[in-house]
């Protein structure tokens, strides 16, 4: 999520709210966005998806970790609740495989943007997206700092289970 951007205070709020399920009225967010939402967010569910690409306003509460669980037009709220991410761990040697689950994890783990955890490894941010979408895998020598990273940051992980 950039700074700048129309969402940017929505994805701050949740950000700060450091996993705690949300609920804000859609007043309450156009207070925090210091303008108001657009007519389709009052009045079709889909507006609120969580969907990865083509809607910035997903962006803000899946970067700060979040989902809407729920949402309700006649109320004008919404609820957001910390993302579950499902992966699963594998290895070669005693060098763990890091997949695009696991990275995104890490990263909401840490309350990092693509950005962030890019700049945390020493890689560029489009890097981050490719192993994030599954384009690309890390090297092994940047797995083997992913996992020092995670270790540093308490992100827990077993091989070969599958973690919700």
């Amino acid at each position: 999520m950039k700074v700048g951007s129309k969402y940017y205070p929505l994805f701050l709020h949740l950000q700060q709210a450091a996993g705690a399920p949300v609920t804000l009225s859609f007043t309450q967010i156009e207070v925090l966005l210091g303008t108001g939402l657009p007519g389709s967010a009052r009045t079709r569910a889909g507006w609120w998806s969580n969907r990865s690409k083509g809607a910035v306003q997903a962006a803000a509460w899946m970067d700060a970790g979040y989902h809407v669980n729920s949402v309700d037009l006649a109320a004008g709220t919404v609820q957001f609740g910390k993302a579950q991410l499902t992966y699963v761990v594998e290895k070669s040697g005693d060098t763990v495989l890091w997949n695009s689950g696991m990275i995104k994890a890490l990263r909401q783990h840490m309350g990092l943007s693509q950005g962030e955890l890019a700049d945390e490894l020493g890689v560029r941010q489009q890097t981050v997206s490719e192993w994030e979408t599954g384009t690309y895998a890390p090297s092994r020598s940047s797995s083997k700092h992913l996992g020092l990273v995670a270790e540093r940051a308490g992100f827990a992980y077993e091989v070969g289970e599958e973690r919700p």
